[in-house]
């Protein structure tokens, strides 16, 4: 189940960062209009709308910061790696615990 809910959240983010790369919308003078198409879109564009990534211009147009993005992008993978890591770590120390005391 929540893996499902997370491939939703990542083709609603991915469909909102095509939006704006493809239209070239990466500055203030080339903003666009959008409108998110779902629940999951409109709830990653608010998230991405609040955290910076995707600016407000005139009207109902904005453009995404680059920048932003790739810090949030950064930030996600940091998170992935201390996640994998303390997997590893809780691994080899079960098989070690394993090991040591006979069970296996």
């Amino acid at each position: 189940m929540a893996t499902a809910a997370a491939a939703v959240v990542a083709k609603a983010r991915r469909e909102i960062q095509h939006h704006f790369f493809a239209a070239d919308a990466v500055r203030a003078d080339r903003a666009v209009a959008f409108t998110p198409s779902g629940f999951a879109e409109a709830r990653q564009f608010a998230k991405m709308l609040e955290a910076g990534i995707i600016r407000p211009e005139d009207g109902n147009r904005y453009w995404i910061d680059v920048v932003a993005y790739d810090v949030a992008i950064q930030g996600r993978y940091r998170r992935v790696r201390m996640i994998l890591v303390a997997l590893v770590i809780v691994l080899a120390a079960t098989l070690i615990y394993l090991e040591t005391s006979g069970a296996a």
